[in-house]
């Protein structure tokens, strides 16, 4: 099920130092840019948005979005890239960026997960409605911000994995020079993984003292940010009933939310996405919540994501996972 975002302002000031170091005027995307301060939320839409006015920017470069992410400084994610910087380990700092990372994208998505000589930092599919520019900028600045932290020659991931796909010929190539290491494209999660052993690599700004001054900023700014998880909550637990019976336009779960189609619309705005991409996201993640569960034909699962018929599922699970409901099913180990 999608999850809704916002991204931090802070977070915006990474482009326009981008585009100062390409020497690109770009007054429509400054002054877009200028409306934020660092502080405030900036919804999606906006960040995709400019980030694909600035890529059209350097047409002859393959990949712009990683350059804009190797840009990256702890200002450009608030206290947060503060604290990372001032914990004793790498391994702590991953910590407490999965701690803190609602001050970033105003919700919680990071999952960590450990595996034998491997450690992984990753984000569902279903709950990161980003889009490749902005995936691929976010990830080129962690792996930046790894790089700067390692002694050199800092050891480079064995592992990158985006939900989407490269938009241009030769981006793959770009990814895979810049990242050093496999890069894969249509997966089920955006990922980085490393080798277990650097977590205890001790971090060459670490700071009790600041970091536990950090700590106690971060834990005020968190309990400050408004509650959205009742409104969320809310969303997911309706949407199925609505999708099986059918009815799962705005008006409809407006209706069932007990406001104005108006309200919703202005509720889901605050968060950076419309409605139809609340419903495509939340239908991508519920579909391979259905399709795990092998008792449920595709028939069926197009059933309770409100298709009219199987082809239509078939369609838009390509669309979000790059592949048919059935040969997803025999890639995760169900039956059709």
């Amino acid at each position: 099920m999608s999850t809704l975002l916002r991204l931090t302002g802070a977070w915006t000031r990474l482009l326009t130092d981008w585009l100062d170091t390409q020497s690109l005027p770009a007054p429509d995307i400054r002054a877009t840019l200028a409306q934020y301060a660092p502080d405030d939320s900036v919804p999606v839409d906006v960040w995709r948005t400019l980030l694909q006015q600035a890529v059209t920017r350097v047409p002859s470069q393959a990949a712009p979005e990683l350059s804009i992410g190797t840009g990256v400084q702890p200002h450009h994610v608030g206290v947060l890239g503060y604290l990372v910087l001032a914990t004793d380990t790498l391994g702590e700092a991953m910590l407490a960026y999965q701690r803190y990372e609602r001050l970033f994208y105003g919700v919680s998505l990071a999952e960590v997960a450990v595996s034998g000589d491997d450690t992984e930092l990753r984000w569902p599919a279903a709950s990161v409605p980003l889009g490749q520019l902005a995936d691929g900028t976010a990830i080129a600045a962690l792996v930046t911000f790894l790089r700067r932290q390692l002694p050199p020659p800092a050891p480079a991931p064995t592992l990158v994995t985006f939900v989407g796909a490269p938009q241009r010929i030769g981006d793959a190539d770009a990814y895979r020079r810049f990242f050093e290491c496999p890069v894969q494209f249509n997966d089920s999660h955006v990922r980085v993984r490393f080798p277990t052993r650097l977590l205890a690599m001790p971090m060459p700004h670490r700071d009790p003292a600041l970091r536990a001054l950090l700590d106690r900023q971060a834990q005020a700014l968190l309990t400050a940010l408004p509650d959205t998880d009742a409104f969320d909550r809310a969303l997911r637990q309706t949407l199925p009933r609505l999708l099986t019976d059918g009815r799962a336009g705005l008006p409809d779960m407006a209706r069932a939310l007990h406001m104005s189609s108006r309200t919703l619309q202005r509720r889901l705005g605050e968060h950076g996405v419309s409605w139809q991409q609340f419903l495509d996201h939340a239908r991508s993640g519920l579909a391979a919540e259905y399709l795990a569960d092998h008792t449920l034909t595709l028939s069926d699962v197009a059933l309770l994501l409100g298709f009219s018929e199987q082809s239509a599922l078939t369609r838009a699970f390509r669309r979000w996972h790059g592949v048919t409901p059935g040969r997803w099913r025999r890639q995760h180990g169900a039956p059709d």
